[in-house]
């Protein structure tokens, strides 16, 4: 048991962190670039919201205007390659405002980015992170490869409350990747399986064809299957029991026409009877071949050089709080550091945000009270208003 707890120690401290950025001060402007790529990007502001325990460990940069695009980036201490090592990117997300459009996600990129001319066509390694417009509720995962970026195409479902979620992507030197949503797994898998990045191990034989006498049909018409000689009924018939109205003048409104009803002997359309094929083979499977333009490569992960993190959104409504982003090449430092951070705020802010919801939802229900007493004394003082009226009038 020491052993295990002393590998465990070791794997922290030997542990590399490229990137953290807590946001715990105003400081935070002099690291992060504003883009100068168009003139009416949107503000972030430093904020821990409604609900938080440790405001500075709690406090994030905030999208504050709606409607806008966002872009703001800042550089690593040094740039690196994450040749041989896992490579893991995290960061929490709260969209306080309950969000009906827009972006929360990081865009992770080269060193030499231009961060004052960061947009969204600047070239990144990996985008990652939630994406909420309408029904609309996914974690991008989105790789740069060979200069593509490729959507996964696995589905991962994003959280949509208000509350503080943490998102994290580890990316393995074997080519494997595992995405947690507060530190649950959502989603693993292999690179070259989950995303498009090569061609097709196999494909379809070009020279294959489904021979002309090959029968896919398994059931088939009964040859010796007659249809019955008293089939053949209409759909409809006149009804028997109506009876032409006395007051019907053939010259005024016509040739009286007793009106239709379902025929109780019709039996629709005939079809004779299915039975097996003796000459079905099956569905016919065009062979594969091995695609002579598929190359394996081992190193679907890799990216030889990082140095840049950004948030390049778009808003329709903002109070997106972002914090606690990280990048390191170890899962238990990605932990650690969740455990100082997230986790010692995910209870108290749900707890306090409970509270919030409970006593407006009381205060709400006190006002529909209120509203309805009022207007039920209103109805009792027009009723005597107008009972006072009648009986004036009775004394006049």
């Amino acid at each position: 048991m020491k052993s295990l707890c002393l590998l465990a120690i070791v794997a922290v401290v030997t542990a590399e962190v490229y990137f953290k950025e807590e946001f715990n001060d105003a400081s935070w402007e002099k690291r992060w670039v504003q883009s100068k790529h168009k003139d009416d990007f949107g503000a972030f502001k430093l904020s821990a919201g409604k609900y938080f325990d440790v405001e500075s460990r709690d406090q994030g940069i905030q999208t504050s205007q709606d409607a806008k695009f966002y872009s703001r980036a800042a550089k690593f201490d040094k740039e690196f390659s994450n040749k041989g090592k896992t490579i893991v990117i995290q960061y929490t997300v709260k969209h306080e405002q309950g969000i009906d459009c827009g972006g929360g996600y990081v865009k992770v990129m080269r060193g030499d980015a231009d961060l004052a001319d960061f947009h969204g066509e600047t070239p990144y390694n990996v985008m990652f992170g939630p994406d909420i417009c309408g029904p609309t509720r996914r974690v991008h995962v989105i790789l740069n490869y060979k200069g593509e970026n490729k959507l996964i195409k696995k589905e991962i479902t994003c959280k949509s409350d208000e509350l503080t979620h943490l998102y994290t992507l580890i990316l393995n030197a074997d080519n494997t990747y595992e995405v947690k949503i507060d530190g649950e797994s959502a989603q693993t898998g292999s690179l070259e399986e989950d995303w498009d990045l090569l061609p097709a191990k196999k494909i379809k034989d070009p020279d294959a064809k489904k021979p002309e006498d090959w029968d896919e049909r398994e059931y088939i018409d009964d040859a010796e299957d007659v249809k019955p000689e008293d089939w053949e009924k209409p759909e409809h018939i006149p009804d028997p029991d109506a009876k032409k109205p006395e007051d019907w003048d053939d010259e005024m409104d016509g040739e009286w026409e007793p009106p239709m009803i379902d025929n109780p002997e019709y039996k629709g359309e005939w079809k004779p009877k299915q039975i097996k094929n003796p000459a079905y083979k099956g569905k016919w499977i065009h062979p594969e071949i091995e695609n002579p333009e598929y190359t394996p490569d081992d190193e679907l992960y890799l990216y030889d050089n990082w140095g840049a993190i950004g948030f390049d959104l778009w808003q329709v409504k903002s109070g997106t709080i972002f914090d606690n982003v990280l990048i390191t090449d170890s899962v238990e430092e990605a932990e650690a550091h969740a455990a100082e951070t997230f986790d010692k705020l995910k209870t108290v802010e749900k707890e306090k945000k409970e509270k919030a919801d409970e006593e407006a939802r009381k205060a709400e229900e006190e006002a529909r009270k209120k509203a309805e007493e009022e207007k039920e004394a209103k109805k009792d003082d027009d009723e005597e208003e107008e009972k006072e009226e009648e009986e004036g009038h009775d004394e006049l």
